[in-house]
C-alpha cells in the first residue's frame, strides 16, 4: 500500500505523466470540462473534496513553475488569491479573461481535475517546472537566466 500522498490511482498516474510546462487545471463543481479532455473526476458532494485541499495535495507532488486564474479573482475571490500566493509562492502569477479559462485554458490543459468546490472562479491553472537545484546542480552546467535565483 502507498504510505503517503495522492492515493486515487487516476490521479498519481496522471501527475506522473507531467512534465516541463505542461497545464493540469483543478476547477470547481460546475467547470464546463471540455468532452475531450483528460478529466479525473474527484467530486462527491458540495465541497468534497474542496479545491484547497486537492490543490495542496497537487503541490506536494509537482513542482509548479506557474498559476494562471481568471483575472476576477484578486478582486472577486481575494482570499483565495491570498491562499494561491501563499501556497505557490515560488511560482509566475497570471490572469485570463474568465471566458478563456472556461475555454481556450481548459482546452489546452493536459489534465482537469475536477473537485467538488463550490468556490467562485475557483478553477486554478498550474504549469509545471523543473526542480532547478536538482536539474541544473550538475558540476559544469550552465543553469539558464531565468533558473539561476532559483538554485
Amino acid at each position: 500500500m502507498k504510505r503517503s500522498g495522492i492515493l486515487n490511482a487516476r490521479l498519481s498516474a496522471a501527475l506522473a505523466t507531467l512534465g516541463h510546462t505542461d497545464l493540469l487545471l483543478v476547477v470547481d463543481a460546475g467547470f464546463p470540462v471540455p468532452r475531450d479532455a483528460h478529466r479525473i473526476d474527484l467530486a462527491l458532494a458540495e465541497n468534497l473534496p474542496d479545491l484547497r485541499t486537492v490543490l495542496g495535495l497537487i503541490a506536494d507532488e509537482l513542482v509548479v513553475e506557474g498559476v494562471v486564474r481568471a483575472e476576477d479573482v484578486p478582486s472577486h475571490n481575494p482570499r483565495l488569491d491570498s491562499w494561491l500566493h501563499e501556497r505557490f509562492a515560488g511560482a509566475e502569477f497570471t490572469t485570463r479573461p474568465h471566458a478563456e479559462v472556461l475555454g481556450d485554458l481548459a482546452r489546452e490543459a493536459k489534465v482537469v481535475v475536477r473537485t467538488g468546490a463550490f468556490e467562485p472562479w475557483g478553477n486554478i491553472g498550474l504549469y509545471c517546472g523543473v526542480d532547478a537545484p536538482r536539474w541544473f546542480g550538475g558540476e559544469g552546467v550552465v543553469v539558464p537566466e531565468q533558473y539561476a535565483s532559483k538554485v
